[in-house]
């Protein structure tokens, strides 16, 4: 082999294994900062990671909100209409907030209490976020089997 082709070979390969580790680190970071949408019978079920950041999405629970007047911190349960999650966020609501409506949280569980840092509200009274929607017919469809599947009475 020449001295041309082997700096030629060595230049190639450089090149190659720059661009496999500039792949595995865009890879990495992206995995890394993904945030998935779950709904509180996923929660409940294990399917949200624990200690890791989620969204959670569904309906806040009529009655549930709770506001600390010595502070901006709000307690509120969200609901799919089948389970519940307890949420906790500090800060100022979006005004479309309410009891009610749809919102998706963003944040991670902590001892059974959903802590957010960031929470969105739907934008119009016929809105309802498609994962939200989604999540909620999943729920359904889901408890729908489950009561087919139950044995009968005597």
């Amino acid at each position: 082999m020449t001295p041309t082709r082997k700096r030629r070979l060595i230049a190639v390969a450089l090149i190659l294994a720059a661009v496999a580790v500039a792949t595995i680190l865009t890879v990495t970071a992206l995995s890394q900062n993904m945030t998935y949408l779950f709904s509180p019978t996923e929660v409940l079920a294990g399917k949200a990671p624990p200690g890791a950041s989620f969204k959670l999405g569904g309906v806040v629970l009529e009655n549930s909100l709770r506001r600390d007047p010595a502070s901006l911190t709000v307690d509120f349960t969200v609901t799919d209409r089948f389970h519940e999650t307890p949420v906790e966020y500090t800060g100022i609501l979006p005004d479309l907030f309410r009891e009610g409506q749809s919102v998706i949280a963003t944040g991670k569980m902590d001892n059974g209490r959903f802590l957010a840092r960031e929470v969105l509200a739907k934008h119009d009274e016929s809105y309802m976020p498609k994962e939200v929607a989604d999540a909620i017919a999943k729920a359904k469809a889901a408890k729908a089997a489950q009561g087919n599947k139950q044995p009968a009475g005597p």
